[in-house]
């Protein structure tokens, strides 16, 4: 099976689409667009997800992530750049997948602390790309816009459970 960008968004209007991808002036005006769009992304997870089950997370994502990548993708077209680093859409999408089941961390880490401890972790995965995460970039249009955030925010999740494993034995 060969993905292929999804055509639907080849209609919308070049600023709509730059517009949404870059979410304004956070990609395309402030330094490290990535890490702005990152933190806008733990402030879409606070608000709409943070009481949300894993499903609901999960669901929404996915239909986020889909968006994102028809948009991604053809921001790429219009703006002629492989993966441009103002295209931020992308980290605000995946940011959510960092804090699956986050209510099951130890209570003795306050909230905020997981939330930052995302955000680093998102961020560390994201800018590395270690794990193979560097390889899904390979992929064609949006897909692999997204699917590299995708596969950090996972990875930084994991990395959240396992260091919350890990201080339960200790």
């Amino acid at each position: 099976m060969r993905l292929s960008q999804p055509v639907w968004s080849r209609v919308l209007p070049t600023g709509f689409v730059v517009g949404c991808a870059t979410l304004g002036p956070l990609g395309r005006r402030l330094p490290a667009p990535g890490t702005w769009g990152s933190l806008a992304g733990l402030l879409y997870f606070v608000l709409f997800f943070r009481s949300a089950g894993v499903g609901a997370n999960l669901v929404a994502s996915a239909v986020a992530a889909y968006l994102a990548v028809a948009i991604c993708g053809e921001a790429e077209v219009r703006t002629r750049k492989k993966d441009p680093g103002e295209v931020v859409l992308d980290e605000v999408v995946a940011m959510p997948l960092c804090f699956l089941a986050w209510q099951s961390l130890p209570a003795a880490w306050p909230p905020w602390a997981i939330f930052l401890g995302g955000f680093l972790l998102f961020r560390f995965f994201d800018i590395l790309k270690p794990l193979g995460i560097a390889r899904l970039q390979a992929l064609p249009g949006g897909w692999g816009v997204v699917a590299d955030d995708t596969a950090a925010a996972l990875a930084a999740c994991a990395s959240l459970h396992i260091g919350a494993w890990v201080r339960t034995l200790l």
